[in-house]
C-alpha cells in the first residue's frame, strides 16, 4: 500500500536530498531533532500499518495500539528519542517456506521499533539517494524491478550479450558492521543517529527451537548483517551495495570490459561484449575487499545469444516466435514466476472480488511485457491463464471480473510480474 508523504515531511525531504545532491562533501550533523517529530513518527506508524506486519516479541498488535490510545503512544516514543533512553527490542525470527521447498528465516521487529526505523527512513533516505549510482534499481523512491528488467533488455538488444549472472551469499546476513557504519559516517556525523543505526545492528534475535523453547542469539557480539526484516535494512544494504558500483565507476570498468552493470538490492548482472570472465572475476575480487562473497555454484557466465539466464522473474534469451519459429533476443516470465503464479490461481474462488485479484495479477504480467517490449510471451502466459482459471472455479471470465475476456487496460497497469521474483 502506498501512502502519500504529507507536505511538511516531503519539504523536508526534498531540502535534504537537494543539500546531499549539491555538495557531495557535506555531513549531516542535526538529524535527531527530525526523527522525534510528531509529523513524522504520526506517518512512520501509518507507514507500517499500511504493511501489516506481524507482532514482534513483546506480542503488541497495531489494534491494541490503537485501542490504548494511539496519541499517547506515539508521545511515548517521541519522549524515549528526546530523552535519548530507547532501546530496541529483540527481533523474532520466524521460518517461511521457500516456492521451491525449504526454509529461509525472516525477522519481525516489534512495532514500536518498526515506527522508528521508519522516522529514520524518512530522514536519511533522501540524503543516501543524492549518492547512489543510477543502475542501482532496489528500494529506490520511482524506481522499480520492472525498470531494472526493462535496463537489462534494452543492453542485451544493443549487444551485451554475454552475461555474468551474479549470485551473492547471504548478502544481507554478512556485511561488516564497521565497514557499513563507515559508509554511512561518510554523510552522517549527527552521533545519535548514528548511535541508533548501531543499535538496530546489534539487536539480538529471538529464536524458537522445535520444543518451543526460546533463546537469543546475535546481540552486541554481532559483527556482520543488516536488521533482519527491518524497515532500515534496505536502505543500509543499498549504501554499502553502492561502494561496489561507485567503485566500477570511478576505476572504469565499463569502459575497459565493454560492461554494464546492473543492481537490484542483492542481485546484479553483468551485460558485457565479449569480456564477461574478466568481469566476474573483477567483481569477485571487490566483492571479496568489502568482505562479501560470490556464490560461485550459483554465479555463471551465459552466452544470451545461445542460452537463457533469469533475472529478477524473468528469463533473457533465443525465444522463437510460434508461428513460424523464427528467433529473436527476447525475455519472457520465468518458469519459477510462472509457477508462483499458480498457486495463487488456483486459490481463487468464483466470486467478484477474487476474480478482481485474478485480473490484477494478469495485469502484473502485461504491464512487465509493455516494460521491455516484448509482448508474446506475455500474452500467452495471459491467454493461458484467462482460459485455466474460469474453467477450474467453473465460472466465465466475464462473470468473475465484470468484462469481457480481453487484455488488462493499460490505465490499470501499475506492477510488474518482477515483483513477484
Amino acid at each position: 500500500m502506498s501512502l502519500k508523504t504529507p507536505d511538511n515531511i516531503r519539504n523536508l525531504q526534498k531540502k535534504l536530498y537537494l543539500k546531499a545532491k549539491t555538495e557531495p562533501d557535506f555531513r549531516f550533523y542535526l538529524l535527531y531533532d527530525k526523527v522525534g517529530r510528531p509529523d513524522i513518527l504520526r506517518h512512520a506508524y501509518r507507514l507500517a500499518k499500511a504493511n501489516l506486519g506481524a507482532p514482534g516479541v513483546d506480542g503488541i498488535t497495531f489494534a491494541q495500539i490503537e485501542a490504548a490510545g494511539l496519541d499517547e503512544w506515539l508521545a511515548g516514543i517521541g519522549k524515549q528519542l528526546h530523552e535519548k533512553t530507547y532501546r530496541p527490542e529483540a527481533v523474532r525470527r520466524v521460518m517461511i517456506p521457500k516456492p521451491h521447498g525449504g526454509e529461509r528465516p525472516l525477522g519481525i521487529p516489534t512495532i514500536r521499533d518498526r515506527v522508528v526505523q521508519t522516522a529514520v527512513k524518512l530522514v536519511i533516505e533522501p540524503i543516501f539517494e543524492a549518492d547512489l549510482e543510477p543502475n542501482a534499481y532496489g528500494y529506490r523512491p520511482k524506481r522499480s524491478a520492472g525498470n531494472a528488467v526493462s535496463a537489462v533488455h534494452g543492453l542485451l538488444r544493443r549487444g551485451y550479450t554475454d552475461v555474468v549472472d551474479a549470485d551473492l551469499t547471504k548478502y544481507f546476513d554478512t556485511i561488516p558492521h564497521d565497514q557499513l557504519m563507515r559508509s554511512v559516517a561518510r554523510r552522517i556525523v549527527d552521533k545519535h543517529v548514528l548511535r541508533l543505526i548501531k543499535m538496530w545492528l546489534k539487536t539480538p534475535v529471538e529464536e524458537t527451537d522445535k520444543n518451543g523453547g526460546k533463546r537469543l542469539t546475535g546481540g552486541k557480539r554481532s559483527k556482520l548483517g543488516t536488521p533482519q526484516g527491518g524497515v532500515i535494512s534496505p536502505v543500509l544494504a543499498n549504501v554499502y551495495m553502492n561502494r561496489f558500483l561507485k567503485y566500477w565507476r570511478l576505476t572504469e570498468q565499463g569502459r575497459k570490459l565493454k560492461a554494464h552493470v546492473i543492481n537490484y538490492a542483492d542481485d546484479f548482472v553483468i551485460l558485457s561484449r565479449g569480456c564477461a570472465a574478466e568481469a566476474k572475476a573483477w567483481a569477485a575480487e571487490v566483492m571479496s575487499r568489502l568482505g562479501l562473497k560470490l556464490n560461485e555454484t550459483k554465479t555463471c557466465l551465459r552466452d544470451a545469444c545461445k542460452e537463457r539466464f533469469d533475472f529478477l522473474g524473468y528469463s533473457f534469451g533465443p525465444h522463437y516466435f510460434p508461428k513460424n519459429g523464427q528467433r529473436y533476443l527476447g525475455a519472457s516470465p520465468s518458469k519459477k514466476s510462472v509457477a508462483r503464479l499458480k498457486p495463487r490461481i488456483s486459490a481463487i474462488g468464483a466470486t467478484k472480488t477474487l476474480g478482481r485479484q485474478f485480473a490484477r495479477t494478469s495485469t502484473a504480467c502485461w504491464s512487465a511485457g509493455r516494460a521491455i517490449s516484448t509482448m508474446g510471451p506475455v500474452r500467452r502466459l495471459i491467454a493461458r491463464l484467462t482460459t485455466m482459471w474460469p474453467r477450474a472455479c467453473g465460472a466465465s471470465w466475464s462473470s468473475v471480473t465484470g468484462s469481457p475476456r480481453t487484455g488488462p487496460d493499460a490505465s490499470r497497469m501499475r506492477t510488474s510480474l518482477a515483483s513477484l521474483a
